[in-house]
């Protein structure tokens, strides 16, 4: 593991002066998932249509220091694992000598929803790739829709908080665990507000030899209706709540990378959100007794998958 000093002097593949909003965490996901390539390394980068893309590659323009290509809404994974393919098609020929990396990356719309199929059949075809997703739970570029990976009781344009539904209805779809089912070599959960584990992860996901699949909390604070200074707050806030628990699967074994040692309540983490303010009225109120019983849940069956190795 690289240290600080040594993270902050690297190749920056990403540019200042793209125009994400302030405080938004995907490119803080893509600061670090870059700075897990090795110094030398090429890389191609496809990325799905929105707030990465609109914002990083407003024509003529481009932030990325590297091979980039805008994909649809639906097939950043398609594309990526076919140049993957292409690559070895050369390599194999004589016609490419030098190594270079492939990442697709995509927003929990392009992710979780529109580009689902083709996430799992690039996984499940076993290209040598990686795939990013950036959640930040809902569709932000768009207009705040709610989409699979938006928590239970969110207010969103398209599960609005009023009379008919208290935001909604649904609970957040578990895309890490999907991915788990595919039995690919390296699956992990991470967080921006660390990011010792999350350029650890990005190392591991590089070197693996077939696909690996990196989720990440990325808050929006338009969308989340938080204050843009307090984004890496959010995204420790829901690791410490464990409502989005850090771990790997590295060849089917779970590792917990962190517990709390103190779990704190996730009310915690969702009265400082303004898309959760209604659950405070007193008709709602048993919601969030609803999302912490479902949480306490899912983080016992992950302790019971923990392969016990020490945590740190």
């Amino acid at each position: 593991m690289s240290t600080l000093k040594e993270l902050v002097n690297k190749r920056e593949f990403l540019t200042n002066g793209h125009r994400l909003c302030a405080g938004c965490g995907a490119s803080i996901a893509v600061r670090q998932i870059m700075m897990g390539l090795a110094e030398d390394s090429e890389i191609v980068v496809g990325s799905a249509t929105g707030c990465l893309e609109v914002s990083t590659t407003i024509y003529p323009y481009t932030a990325w220091k590297c091979s980039f290509i805008h994909n649809a809404f639906e097939n950043s994974a398609a594309t990526i694992s076919g140049v993957e393919k292409a690559y070895t098609a050369l390599k194999k020929k004589g016609k490419i000598s030098k190594d270079i990396k492939f990442l697709a990356m995509g927003g929990d719309g392009g992710t979780y929803d529109i580009g689902f199929q083709s996430l799992s059949g690039a996984m499940e075809r076993g290209h040598n790739m990686v795939y990013v997703c950036y959640d930040n739970q809902a569709y932000m570029n768009t207009g705040i829709q709610r989409s699979s990976a938006t928590p239970h009781g969110a207010d969103t344009t398209t599960s609005p908080a009023g009379k008919v539904i208290a935001g909604k209805k649904e609970y957040k779809k578990d895309l890490t665990a999907c991915m788990i089912a595919h039995d690919i070599p390296y699956v992990a959960q991470a967080s921006i507000h660390n990011w010792k584990d999350l350029v650890m992860k990005a190392q591991k996901a590089f070197t693996v030899n077939g696909p690996a699949f990196i989720n990440v909390i990325s808050p929006c604070p338009r969308g989340w209706r938080h204050d843009a200074s307090l984004s890496i707050k959010m995204a420790k806030m829901a690791v410490e709540t464990c409502f989005w628990p850090l771990y790997e699967v590295e060849n089917g074994v779970y590792k917990i990378n962190y517990i709390p040692v103190e779990k704190k309540p996730v009310n915690d983490w969702l009265k400082a959100q303004g898309r959760f303010a209604h659950l405070w009225r007193e008709d709602n109120t048993h919601i969030i007794d609803e999302i912490q019983k479902q949480l306490d849940k899912k983080w016992e069956m992950l302790l019971r998958l923990n392969s016990k190795e020490e945590i740190k």
